[in-house]
């Protein structure tokens, strides 16, 4: 096997999973400061004085927070297949928790992967399916990551919104008397 390969291999392994950590700090970044708009929100709600609008808008807040929510928990923790292939062990991805985890014992995965890895092209094999399952998985973060900070960005004018009209309700009979 050409060592080349395995090096592009490697280097497109090695990007996916620096991809995914950066995805995971971004979606954990987001929940952080949104929990913290939402405790400041959740404090200072009882002394919003309600109209419709306003109304509306606390509805809106909710809806697209939870909704923010729900996308970066889908970034933390994504929906990953199960390798199940049965007893034929020669299809098992190896090198995910999935996949090593099918084998009774350390000594029997270990025999497992020498036998992969005697095989250079089993074990180019292996490693490729390694970038797609990261390369799918990224995908998917990358998703619903896109719909998180959409939602987070709704959820954060939907408070800024209210917080105005409750500015411009105090400040208009200053500005205009009447």
């Amino acid at each position: 096997m050409n060592g080349d390969k395995l090096k592009a291999l490697f280097h497109v392994l090695d990007s996916e999973q620096q991809i995914i950590q950066r995805t995971d700090q971004k979606a954990f970044t987001i929940l952080s400061i949104l929990g913290v708009f939402m405790v400041f929100f959740i404090v200072h709600f009882m002394k919003v004085q309600m109209n419709w609008f306003r109304f509306i808008l606390v509805v809106v807040y909710f809806i697209v927070a939870f909704l923010a929510i729900a996308n970066l928990m889908l970034v933390i923790v994504p929906r990953i297949r199960k390798d199940t292939p049965g007893d034929d062990k020669s299809s098992v991805n190896v090198t995910f928790f999935g996949g090593i985890s099918t084998f009774k014992s350390s000594k029997e995965y270990a025999n497992h992967l020498s036998k992969v890895a005697s095989n250079d092209e089993k074990m180019y094999q292996m490693f490729s399916n390694q970038v797609y399952a990261l390369g799918k998985i990224n995908s998917f973060k990358n998703k619903s990551l896109k719909k998180a900070i959409i939602f987070f960005a709704l959820a954060i004018l939907s408070e800024l919104l209210i917080i105005m009209s409750m500015a411009w309700s105090r400040a208009l009979p200053f500005l205009f008397p009447g």
